[in-house]
C-alpha cells in the first residue's frame, strides 16, 4: 500500500510539472500606444510662399516618439492635404525617426490644391489653409494593422502675387558633372538637372552658390543655361581634374582646390573668365549656445534634405547683440547672419535672436544661390 501511494504521488507531481509547462507559453499581444501620436513642433503665424524659395525648407514636423509595446520597428509618415478631413491626401515621406521637413515647393502644391490661385476677383484668394499630420505604423509597410494617427495640424499660407514678390528672377549659371547622383541631386552630366549659381544682379556676371560634391574625384563644367552644352565652360588647364581657377570655353573638366570632395561655395565670374570653391563645414555660435562665443557646434549636413542640421540647447538671447550666427571652417572667413530678422540670411549679417530657452532643431538651407534661409524650431 505504501508504495502504490508513492507511485500515485510520482504520478500526480509528474502532472503538475506537465500542467506548469504548458502555462508557462507566452502568446504576445501589440497593444497600441495609450499616448498616441501628436506633433510636438512650435509653428509659424503664417507661410510666405514664393517660387524663388521653392526649394527652402519651409517647417520640420516633430512629434513624439510612439511605443507599440511590439518587437519591431516604427515607421511614421508625413502626410498634406488641401482639405481637413484628409480625404484625399499626399504622403510627405516616410522616416523611422520623429521629424521631417517640408519645402516651400511641397507646401505651393497643397496650396494649389486648395484653390489658392491668385484670381484678382476673389477677396483675399491667396490667403488660406493647408493640412498635415502623422501616420505611426508598426513595421515598414503598414500592413499589420498596427497605427496610430494624429490630430491635423493647420497652418495658414500666403501666395503672394507676382508683382508683391521679392524682385525680378536673379540670373543664373548651372553645374553638372560626375557627383550629382551621389551627391542628393538629380542626375550626372545633364544639362536640365544642372545646378544654379546666381548673380548679385540683373546684368551681373559674379555668380555665387554652393554645391555638395559628395565623391572622391569631383569633375564639372560651367553651362550658360540649362537647356544644352553650348558655350559651356571648363577649366583652362591640361587636363580633366585642373583647378587654375581660370574659365576657358570649352576647357577640360573642372577639379577641386585638393581633388577630393565636399560641400562647396562655388564662385564663378563668367567676364572675369575666373572661379573658385571653397570647401565648407557649418556650425552654429554665439552667446545663445554652451560654448558661447568659444567655438562652434558643429552642424550635420542631410544630402536628402539638402540642409544643414542640429539639435541644441539655447538660452534666450535678443538680437543684434546677442543671440547666434553660423559660421564655416571654425572661423570668421565666412559667416552669415541675418539682418532684418526675416529668416533670409547675408554675409556677415546681423546676430539671430532666440526667442526663448529651450531645445532647438536649428536648420541652415545654403541651397537656393543667394536666398540662403535658417529655421530655428523648438522641439
Amino acid at each position: 500500500m505504501k508504495k502504490l501511494s508513492i507511485f500515485l504521488l510520482m504520478i500526480i507531481t509528474f502532472a503538475g510539472f506537465t500542467s506548469c509547462e504548458q502555462d508557462d507559453d507566452v502568446v504576445f499581444v501589440a497593444q497600441p500606444d495609450p499616448d498616441g501620436v501628436m506633433f510636438v513642433n512650435a509653428t509659424a503665424e503664417s507661410y510666405t510662399l514664393t517660387n524663388q524659395t521653392a526649394n527652402n525648407l519651409a517647417e520640420r514636423f516633430v512629434w513624439n516618439e510612439v511605443d507599440f509595446a511590439a518587437p519591431t520597428t516604427v515607421t511614421y509618415e508625413l502626410q498634406g492635404s488641401s482639405v481637413s478631413d484628409f480625404s484625399t491626401f499626399t504622403t510627405i515621406g516616410t522616416t523611422g525617426d520623429n521629424n521631417l521637413g517640408v519645402t516651400v515647393r511641397q507646401m505651393m502644391s497643397l496650396a494649389m490644391e486648395a484653390g489658392l490661385d491668385n484670381d484678382p476677383e476673389t477677396e483675399m484668394p491667396n490667403t488660406g489653409q493647408i493640412y498635415f499630420r502623422v501616420r505611426a505604423y508598426a513595421g515598414t509597410d503598414g500592413s499589420n494593422g498596427l497605427n496610430a494617427v494624429s490630430e491635423a495640424m493647420s497652418l495658414n499660407v500666403i501666395l503672394p502675387e507676382a508683382e508683391e514678390e521679392t524682385g525680378p528672377e536673379l540670373p543664373k549659371i548651372y553645374v553638372t558633372g560626375n557627383f550629382a547622383v551621389a551627391s542628393g541631386y538629380e542626375a550626372d552630366w545633364t544639362p536640365e538637372a544642372g545646378i544654379p549659381l546666381a548673380a548679385a544682379a540683373d546684368g551681373q556676371t559674379n555668380y555665387e552658390g554652393f554645391i555638395y560634391m559628395n565623391v572622391d574625384t569631383p569633375n564639372y563644367k560651367f553651362l550658360p543655361t540649362n537647356e544644352g552644352w553650348d558655350g559651356n565652360w571648363g577649366d583652362a588647364g591640361d587636363a580633366d581634374g585642373a583647378y587654375t581657377e581660370v574659365l576657358e570655353s570649352p576647357g577640360v573638366n573642372a577639379g577641386t582646390p585638393d581633388g577630393t570632395g565636399g560641400y562647396f561655395l562655388v564662385k564663378a565670374d563668367t567676364e572675369a573668365l575666373t572661379y573658385s570653391l571653397t570647401e565648407t563645414n557649418w556650425g552654429v555660435i554665439g552667446n545663445a549656445t554652451p560654448t558661447g562665443w568659444d567655438s562652434d557646434t558643429d552642424m550635420v549636413y542631410d544630402a536628402d534634405n539638402k540642409i544643414w542640421t542640429l539639435t541644441l540647447d539655447l538660452t534666450q538671447q535678443e538680437a543684434p547683440d546677442n543671440g547666434i550666427k553660423f559660421r564655416a571652417n571654425d572661423a570668421w572667413d565666412l559667416n552669415i547672419g541675418d539682418n532684418d530678422a526675416d529668416g533670409t540670411m547675408e554675409f556677415n549679417g546681423q546676430n539671430i535672436g532666440v526667442p526663448e530657452s529651450g531645445n532647438y532643431t536649428i536648420t541652415l538651407d545654403l541651397s537656393n544661390p543667394r536666398m540662403y534661409t535658417y529655421t530655428l524650431t523648438k522641439n
